[in-house]
């Protein structure tokens, strides 16, 4: 037999079978080869065909077990899947059960949540500054990111705004406040979106003279703020950070002077914040006196609602503590009027709290909860 008809017989089995048809037929077809030399050639082809065929058919044959086998693994894993998910929805419901707002109440953060872990990592803080066309200078923030901050999966956004006399480091830089180990924590237990942090500086001035106090002319600035953040912060942080866009994914909240302020940003621009928050807010938003100053108002109490050709938040948290010896009964003021407008919202009091960093806690871990769900 010529050996161009050898070599063809050769090419027809190897480019036709797979690796176990292969190890399986290798043997027969050294055999048949060695006591069929002398054939010709045609029969040769015919039955290395049928060697094929058949050893393909035997292949499947034993192929077919381990096929069956990898469909119920298959199966398993999908089945294991479904349980792991529904244990951890489970787990969830109990500790949101657990740590539910009851009559209007709520406590400090868990410590569980609240303190750092070993497993999980936190976040990291820069600070970054930039050019502000509403205060026509430079002007600062400070960004918490995630520890898996890489630039290429992007996260939803919450502007956190600080107190009166604060700035753009006070909130994120007081560890007592603990927004490094809640957000981390939360996100690490699947019970909070891992979220991009922005502290901006609240006190939008074009006046680098003046400065925060109490009085009408020096608050000003702190209601100039919603234009600072609008058309300054956010289009920077949008442009130079990988977040989510969009009111779904974005939220505003803050503390005190940063709390009336993120009501007030909400009710005009509930176009752009989905999700709105105010701790310990303190008063201004309508005519008022305090301890401190009388207060303008920046809204009248008729329209203490939101703009009505924007659409509402999907929350709107409001809280204060049972012993805020600085802002009072405002907050509950702001529920009062609020409730009477028509205005849905979450209210609760956070139970032995000051205005201090128990509710700060206390209220944003509620919020977590809450944002971007």
């Amino acid at each position: 037999m010529h050996d161009s008809c050898k070599i063809g017989g050769f090419h027809l089995l190897f480019s036709s079978i797979n690796i176990l048809t292969i190890s399986h037929g290798l043997p027969l077809l050294v055999s048949y080869m060695k006591w069929n030399f002398r054939k010709p050639c045609v029969v040769i082809n015919m039955e290395l065909l049928i060697m094929k065929s058949t050893l393909k058919l035997a292949c499947v044959l034993l192929s077919f077990p381990l096929i069956i086998s990898c469909v119920s693994k298959k199966e398993e894993i999908q089945l294991k899947n479904q349980s792991n998910q529904q244990n951890e929805e489970t787990k969830k419901m109990e500790y949101l059960e657990k740590y539910q707002i009851r009559n209007e109440i709520a406590f400090d953060c868990p410590k569980e949540v609240s303190e750092q872990r070993s497993d999980v990592k936190l976040g990291k803080v820069e600070h970054v500054k930039y050019h502000s066309n509403t205060c026509n200078m430079e002007r600062a923030f400070s960004i918490l990111l995630p520890a898996s901050y890489d630039g290429t999966k992007k996260y939803p956004v919450i502007y956190f705004q600080h107190g009166i006399f604060g700035d753009e480091n006070c909130m994120i830089n007081d560890d007592n406040n603990k927004f490094r180990q809640i957000t981390a924590n939360l996100a690490a237990d699947g019970l909070a979106k891992e979220v991009i942090m922005v502290f901006g500086h609240m006190y939008a001035s074009s006046d680098p003279n003046l400065k925060p106090g109490f009085s009408s002319e020096a608050v000003l600035p702190y209601d100039n703020f919603i234009n600072e953040l609008v058309n300054d912060i956010m289009p920077y942080i949008e442009k130079n950070y990988a977040v989510l866009t969009g009111r779904e994914n974005t939220a505003v909240c803050g503390f005190s002077m940063g709390g009336r302020e993120s009501i007030f940003i909400g009710l005009q621009r509930s176009d752009l914040f989905g999700y709105i928050g105010a701790i310990a807010p303190a008063p201004g938003l309508v005519p008022a006196k305090d301890w401190a100053m009388s207060h303008e108002g920046q809204l009248a109490v008729e329209d203490m609602k939101f703009v009505e050709s924007n659409p509402l938040p999907k929350l709107f948290m409001i809280c204060c503590g049972t012993n805020d010896g600085t802002v009072g009964q405002f907050p509950k003021s702001y529920h009062k009027i609020f409730n009477d407008n028509g205005v849905e919202h979450l209210w609760f009091e956070i139970m032995s709290a000051d205005h201090n960093s128990v509710a700060i806690r206390g209220g944003f871990y509620q919020f977590m909860l809450r944002v971007f769900q």
